[in-house]
């Protein structure tokens, strides 16, 4: 017997998602000098996301993409939250860094309202090394 299997998150929303989340994989293998480039050119204009906001977007990305929501998606992951909140005109700040305290490992992450987005962790746990605010510009 046959069970019919269906994404998290349908109709407009949920498309909308794995559209980010397939974009979110490409942006993500570019080098970090692009990378920041690309994040920063997308986050102009754009106003602060609310914490509420962000942890949506995070939400709807780790229920719709399993390799965003794996131990090692933090990089597309936290992409595509930022990319998600920006169709809605808003930008998280983004950070790409090391974890402070052992295991040292990179890490991407997302914040907002000066809180950590799906973290489990605290902001003293990380530190960034590369950020993407939203700009007025």
């Amino acid at each position: 017997m046959s069970t019919e299997m269906t994404m998290p998150g349908g109709g407009t929303r949920g498309l909308r998602t794995r559209a980010v989340v397939g974009v979110a994989l490409l942006v993500a293998r570019l080098r970090p000098d692009r990378l920041r480039r690309v994040l920063t050119f997308l986050s102009r204009g754009a106003r602060p996301a609310s914490h509420a906001t962000a942890l949506a977007a995070y939400e709807s990305v780790v229920t719709t993409s399993r390799r965003c929501a794996g131990w090692y998606g933090c990089l597309p992951r936290s992409v595509a939250v930022a990319l998600l909140c920006r169709l809605s005109g808003t930008w998280p700040v983004w950070h790409a860094g090391v974890r402070a305290a052992p295991p040292f490992a990179p890490h991407a992450w997302i914040e907002a309202e000066a809180r950590l987005v799906g973290e489990a962790a605290t902001l003293d746990e990380y530190r960034p090394l590369m950020s993407v605010a939203p700009s007025s510009r």
